[in-house]
């Protein structure tokens, strides 16, 4: 979105610079992305009077003098009546008309921002004729695409030697919005919802602009039927017939406008709808009323909002036509489809020309549906962009009034239709003086507060400290008290708070916190290194690994195709991450990952949001072993329960394993602790293992964390551990291997104990036996 800080200023008091203006609203409001310098754009480019126009015979060139002031322009060359002669090829220019004249030395407009910009000078046409800078058009300024003459100006707004850029207000500055920073603010997708904002962030009060100009009366020549309130809120339309001419013969405030907001004039009617759309953020539509009731088939304009139907199709006003879904809302008159709702209007009722009477559309639409039509479709307008962000109601009708005042020279308002209109209902939120400040941990006093508020539209009443404020019809955003304290701060400006200590005691440990940071410490200390993978999954991966896709929860908008489910356990994101790295290759590796999942089958909490479980996967890989890798993982589990002071077991579950789960059934166990289970662990199934392209040598395990942290000890209470890593040690005794063996274990829980060798010397009775220990 573009905002242009010329018309800004025509709605507020701005007594900062430029500068600091673009920063208290990159800081208060929104993204300031960029800032297009314009102040210097449309230097030497004035209003010319056409004094003479001859026409060269042959040619489609005039011959112009034309009057262009006694002001500075004394450096140009001019004959003894003051003139300078111009060349011109366009079909409109005339004697007596006021033109728009790019003096030499200047640069044209619409090539400043290209790599090198024209400059305009003095030419030599058909070898005799001198031709002094040039007449512009309107592509050349950079007003728009036409380029079937030159821009005439209206007498009455300019005289000659007048500059451009004074006249209509074009020295400027437009920021670049950044759009996703607004998505829960519709009502800044205006100039009015804009400029209220950054009024209140100025202190100063906002005056709000009287929408509704006329009071039209209802209609019997149309009538609207809307299939479910839930697509279509509201839906009003005004009927205009035509009484006069609407000749867009001058350059208006409005094509600037349009310009500087990336949009391009269109025609008189099309360009004041757009207009409206930017004044106000609500959208709006012309329709060629005889072309809707002729393809309606009906001798009345009937308006029916619906759902699209499958194999319906519409030509698209770019002349595109398309395939509808079922999710796409249409404008239909009676049943037949003219228009992709708060898209696109159809080719078959576009206003032209010779558009005799007019629909106006103003209405609102589900952004859900309109998310989703953008998507399919490849939709990205203006109109689109405000609707998706969800523009409320309320306006709907005053808009469209103000549509028919403004096509009031060429047309006339015969009535009105407004559907599904509402009951007005507006929320209000109490909070308290106190609340805010200790929030915030600031000192405001009620005054300022209620001021704050109310220079953007709040109705704040104040008693004691305590303040009900009614939210205004375009904030849909509103709801709670902490809604109310950020608008404070925020309006105010976080930057102006002084930093403090907080008031109240710090918060308690966070024992899951705690329980993770021990779990890597120790994980890492085997030489496991933990990863971080997306909380969402394909539903190729889980038919991969065997598991049932019906159980996990699908995303409505996922931001991959691969991405579309949110994960039931871990160890599948492991496993995906295991063949990557075989890849590489790394021959030998141990991962894991801590993090939350979620099953259909465990419903929801009392809140109403899905259940969710915190989780432990790992698993172990190595590309040449031709041992069990069970008994590694199963290594793995044991000791890190046990540096937890948790005395759990493993127990065979051959015939209790899930269908779905990866694991081997006759290679998997439970892991127990008092008849509880903590998780599985074993080794992945040989399907899982061709499906993924992984090593045999595979194994893993899968903890509930929830679980693991009401039966962890204290990390005091556990015995300390030290790192080692290979030694040998030798028993001098008399007892047996078998008794030296447990006697090594019982002092070395932690290693991996293998016999080395036995010496017994001749007629003794003591041994000499050595044992080897590798620590995990």
């Amino acid at each position: 979105m573009k905002i242009s800080l010329n018309w800004l200023k025509k709605f507020v008091n701005v007594h900062v610079s430029d500068e600091e203006l673009v920063r208290l609203i990159g800081a208060r409001l929104v993204e300031v992305e960029g800032v297009i310098d314009e102040t210097h754009k449309y230097d030497k480019i004035y209003i010319a009077k056409v004094v003479s126009a001859e026409k060269i015979p042959d040619t489609h060139l005039t011959r112009c003098q034309i009057y262009v002031g006694d002001g500075e322009l004394k450096k140009v060359e001019k004959d003894a009546d003051g003139l300078v002669q111009v060349m011109c090829g366009a079909p409109n220019v005339r004697e007596g008309m006021l033109a728009v004249w790019i003096a030499p030395g200047a640069v044209v407009p619409a090539s400043v921002h290209e790599d090198a910009p024209f400059v305009i000078g003095k030419r030599k046409m058909l070898g005799k004729y001198d031709s002094y800078g040039m007449l512009a058009g309107a592509d050349e300024i950079g007003l728009g695409t036409d380029h079937s003459g030159i821009v005439e100006i209206n007498p009455d707004e300019a005289k000659p030697g007048d500059l451009l850029a004074e006249v209509y207000g074009l020295s400027d500055q437009i920021l670049e919005i950044e759009n996703k920073s607004l998505t829960h603010r519709p009502d800044c997708f205006g100039m009015i919802g804009f400029a209220r904002e950054v009024a209140g962030i100025m202190g100063e009060k906002f005056e709000e602009l009287p929408l509704a100009e006329m009071n039209l009366k209802g209609t019997s020549e149309l009538s609207i039927e809307i299939e479910d309130p839930a697509i279509c809120p509201r839906y009003t339309a005004v009927v205009l017939k035509k009484h006069g001419e609407m000749r867009h013969k001058y350059l208006t405030w409005t094509d600037t406008i349009l310009s500087k907001s990336g949009m391009r004039p269109v025609s008189p009617i099309v360009d004041v709808t757009n207009y409206l759309m930017l004044l106000t953020g609500q959208p709006l539509h012309a329709f060629d009323y005889d072309k809707f009731v002729t393809v309606g088939g009906s001798s009345d304009a009937k308006v029916i909002v619906r759902l699209a139907r499958a194999g319906e199709r519409l030509i698209l006003l770019d002349g595109k036509e398309i395939e509808l879904v079922p999710t796409d809302i249409v404008i239909t008159s009676n049943d037949v489809p003219v228009a992709l709702a708060g898209a696109m209007g159809g080719l078959d009722t576009e206003v032209d020309e010779n558009t005799r009477n007019i629909i106006i559309e103003s209405a609102t639409f589900s952004l859900y549906n309109l998310r989703k039509t953008q998507m399919e479709h490849g939709i990205f307008s203006e109109a689109i962009t405000r609707f998706t962000k969800g523009q409320p109601e309320y306006q709907t009708l005053a808009v469209a009034e103000m549509c028919a005042a403004m096509l009031s020279d060429g047309f006339k308002a015969t009535g009105v239709v407004d559907a599904c209109e509402r009951n007005e209902v507006r929320g209000k939120v109490k909070v308290s003086t106190q609340e805010i400040n200790e929030l915030l941990g600031t000192e405001y006093t009620d005054a300022e507060i209620v001021t704050t508020l109310s220079n953007v539209g709040f109705v704040v009443k104040e008693r004691k400290g305590e303040l009900t404020v009614t939210v205004p019809e375009w904030r849909t955003d509103i709801h709670i008290p902490e809604d109310i304290i950020e608008e404070v701060g925020r309006l105010r400006g976080y930057d102006n708070i002084t930093p403090t200590l907080p008031r109240h005691a710090t918060a308690g440990h966070n024992k899951m916190w705690g329980l993770k940071t021990r779990v890597r410490d120790i994980l890492e200390s085997f030489g496991a290194n933990e990863v971080l993978t997306y909380s969402f999954v394909s539903e190729r991966l889980l038919k991969k690994v065997g598991m049932d896709a019906t159980n996990s929860y699908r995303i409505v908008n996922s931001i991959s195709p691969e991405l579309q489910l949110v994960r039931q356990t871990i160890v599948p994101s492991l496993l995906d991450k295991a063949y990557m790295n075989q890849k590489f290759p790394v021959d030998k590796f141990a991962m894991y990952e801590m993090n939350k999942v979620y099953q259909k089958s465990w419903g929801m909490d009392d809140e109403g949001v899905p259940v969710e479980s915190m989780r432990l996967g790992f698993i172990i890989a190595e590309r040449k072993n031709d041992g069990t890798a069970y008994y590694a993982a199963k290594r793995y589990v044991m000791e890190l329960l046990g540096r937890l002071g948790i005395e759990a077991e493993s127990i065979a579950m051959r015939d209790s394993l899930p269908e779905d789960a990866p694991y081997e059934p006759k290679r998997a166990a439970e892991i127990m602790c008092g008849g509880q289970r903590l998780g599985i662990v074993g080794e992945f199934k040989n399907s899982v293992k061709r499906n993924l392209k992984l090593a045999d040598y595979l194994a893993g395990f899968e903890l509930d964390m929830d679980a693991v942290l009401g039966l962890a000890q204290d990390k005091s209470k556990v015995r300390p551990y030290e790192v080692k890593n290979k030694e040998d040690i030798t028993l001098a005794t008399e007892k047996t291997y078998a008794e030296a063996l447990a006697e090594v274990r019982a002092e070395h829980e932690d290693a991996v104990i293998t016999p080395v060798g036995i010496y017994q010397a001749a007629g003794s009775e003591q041994k000499n036996i050595t044992f080897h220990l590798e620590y995990l």
